[in-house]
């Protein structure tokens, strides 16, 4: 039975005055990528980071992916790998801009397989039948706490050393940083969330699950899920704060419909 892939993108400055956050999505034929990246620096800086992290992420897929041989690893090694050198490069030639980093989370589809990875603590989540299944491992501070142990795992939102990364693109590196998950096949069931931290910060999985469960797009999820954040956040310092929702589902009505994508991005 074929597959509708649909997607959705949206991004907010929320109380800040700019938005150093980024989503780009691509397509190649029914190969996707899809990538959301939180700038960080300040002073317009995160925002190239970001941006040159997202960019040249898509400019490396859309090279690989057009080849007849397309290995979602080696891809997602080289968009990381690449979106470093892109960044250490800038830094070296505009010294303004020698603290800017970036986190970043990629989700790639080749037909009906899936692989991603992280660096950072933009997350991805993944949701199906009812149930969150998984979400990528913030490096971060608290999360080394709540894996040792010594906080909850909900205690990361609002822990003081939040901010605290201990992986990101920007930083000279020893060794291999980010960290890739998969590949598996996709049964038809299956939701993606990839997002920064001012997005999960305001709404925990419960609520976004809830949300899932009520929506018939990722546009309607994603719409869903910002009305609870702006509530959540209403009065506070909200970050900037970016969602992609991915949606896998089986098609009743075979070849009718290869891949399908909405962008909500503003």
């Amino acid at each position: 039975m074929d597959k509708i892939w649909t997607s959705a993108e949206f991004s907010d400055p929320g109380g800040r005055e700019i938005n150093e956050d980024a989503a780009a999505a691509a397509a190649e034929g029914d190969r996707q990528i899809f990538v959301a990246c939180d700038g960080l620096g300040g002073h317009r800086c995160g925002e190239i980071a970001s941006h040159l992290a997202a960019d040249r992420s898509i400019q490396i897929f859309r090279h690989m992916a057009a080849q007849p041989e397309f290995d979602m690893s080696v891809c997602l090694s080289q968009c990381f790998e690449l979106s470093e050198s892109a960044v250490l490069s800038y830094q070296s030639s505009h010294p303004e801009a020698a603290d800017m980093k970036t986190t970043m989370v990629i989700l790639l589809r080749d037909g009906d397989r899936v692989q991603w990875g992280h660096i950072g603590d933009s997350r991805l989540y993944l949701f199906k039948n009812g149930k969150m299944r998984f979400h990528t491992q913030d490096h971060s501070v608290p999360q080394m706490l709540a894996a040792a142990g010594e906080i909850r795992e909900k205690d990361i939102r609002f822990h003081p050393d939040r901010s605290r990364l201990l992986r990101v693109i920007g930083t000279p590196w020893q060794g291999r940083k980010y960290v890739l998950g998969g590949p598996v096949e996709m049964s038809g069931a299956e939701s993606f969330l990839l997002c920064t931290d001012g997005y999960w910060e305001w709404i925990i999985e419960k609520e976004m699950l809830r949300s899932l469960a009520a929506s018939a797009s990722p546009e309607e999820w994603l719409w869903k899920m910002n009305e609870k954040i702006r509530k959540a956040g209403a009065g506070k310092e909200m970050d900037n704060y970016t969602g992609i929702a991915v949606f896998c589902r089986k098609s009743q009505r075979r070849g009718l419909f290869g891949w399908m994508k909405m962008d909500l991005l503003s």
